[in-house]
């Protein structure tokens, strides 16, 4: 690949704004492909602009902005396709014709894309891309980066000697900390495993990720998600990565034991002092599911717990809680109920008197933020 590599950036929402600013302040030949006609204007007059994390604001421009595929001519090296899961399909069968014939595809979507992708263009041209770092579309051409971090790139199934991946790193690399990883599958089940607990139960609970996890019976219902989730990894052969190094979703989720205890454990302990001290560290992060249900846009979650769902299925195996959130993120966007503490709470009562698929049923008195539930058997 030639340093100067022609890149073509599909979606500029809140990920694909800091992407495409980032690598074109870098230098690289960057063309914006935006179906959102403002968004295309405020980009082609002044540019992106961007708010990091401790608030200082730039501008970058790409190469150019157009509001389809079909407008360009030539071809592209190079594709990152930073839209929705729910129109990857349609979005690969509209740039593959200006791209060249073996020019890779990163998908930077939540959930597991590639499957999704391959289904479209093929195993060979699919490239995962996990982001790491978290952002939001303030308005048309403006995106505010909310959380630290780069691109982890893999594919599938790996290759022994992957040249293209090494390029690719050092083409990213000149706008975003670029780092190649040989196991994709268990990058992408830990950073579903964040997406499912985090965007789900946001959207669900209606606030930040900080006032969310302040509650007990919150964290809860993150470490049960985990556990039904690791539990179709494990199915699949699939050995979580840990998250920034650190954090050991595996061990993190619900075990058999915890469930048994009828008092609190050292080690139960430990799992709820950690998810405090990260609900601490990004206490002001709103659900992205929750910002895309509010502006009417259809949200990602038969990709995300959905997928833990129907994978669990094909092993014949449960994921209650998991279909729960499912049913009542579409409960939210049918506005048959609205997102809140009450309503998360009900999950959480739903789960505990092994009565999910009650969806809408659950009482309404939630207890103060720390207290246990009165109908709860175990003190955690």
């Amino acid at each position: 690949m030639a340093t100067e590599a022609k890149v073509l950036l599909v979606g500029c929402g809140g990920i694909g704004g800091i992407a495409a600013a980032q690598l074109s302040r870098a230098g690289c030949d960057v063309t914006v492909v935006t179906g959102n006609p403002e968004i295309e204007r405020v980009i082609s007059e002044q540019g992106i602009r961007v708010r990091d994390i401790d608030g200082k604001e730039w501008r970058a421009r790409p190469a150019q902005a157009v509001r389809s595929a079909r407008e360009l001519s030539g071809r592209y090296d190079v594709c990152l396709v930073a839209t929705k899961l729910t129109t990857l399909g349609d979005v690969l069968g509209e740039v593959t014709p200006v791209l060249h014939e073996n020019a890779p595809i990163l998908c930077l979507q939540n959930g597991l894309p590639e499957t999704h992708a391959a289904k479209v263009v093929g195993d060979d041209r699919v490239v995962g891309c996990v982001v790491g770092f978290g952002a939001t579309l303030i308005e048309p051409g403006f995106s505010a980066r909310t959380s630290s971090g780069g691109f982890q790139i893999g594919r599938l199934k790996p290759r022994s000697d992957d040249a293209e991946l090494a390029r690719l790193a050092a083409l990213l690399g000149r706008g975003v900390p670029t780092k190649v990883v040989h196991d994709l599958a268990g990058v992408r089940w830990s950073k579903l495993a964040i997406n499912c607990a985090t965007s789900t139960l946001g959207a669900v609970g209606g606030d930040t990720l900080g006032r969310l996890l302040s509650h007990r019976f919150v964290r809860r219902l993150v470490l049960e998600v985990w556990r039904e989730l690791c539990a179709v990894a494990d199915c699949e052969g699939i050995r979580l990565a840990k998250v920034a190094g650190t954090i050991d979703i595996a061990k993190l989720a619900l075990s058999d034991e915890d469930k048994r205890h009828s008092v609190g454990s050292l080690k139960l302990f430990f799992k709820h002092s950690l998810l405090l001290g990260i609900g601490l560290k990004f206490r002001r992060m709103r659900s992205s599911m929750a910002v895309a249900i509010e502006r009417g846009r259809k949200p990602e979650i038969d990709y995300l717990n959905g997928e833990v769902v129907r994978r669990a299925a094909q092993h014949g195996i449960q994921a209650p809680l998991n279909r729960e959130l499912v049913s009542m993120v579409h409960e939210l966007v049918a506005k048959r109920a609205k997102p809140g503490l009450d309503t998360l709470y009900g999950v959480y009562l739903r789960l505990e008197n092994g009565q999910l698929g009650t969806t809408g049923q659950g009482p309404s008195m939630m207890p103060r933020r720390g207290e246990p539930s009165t109908t709860t058997l175990r003190i955690e």
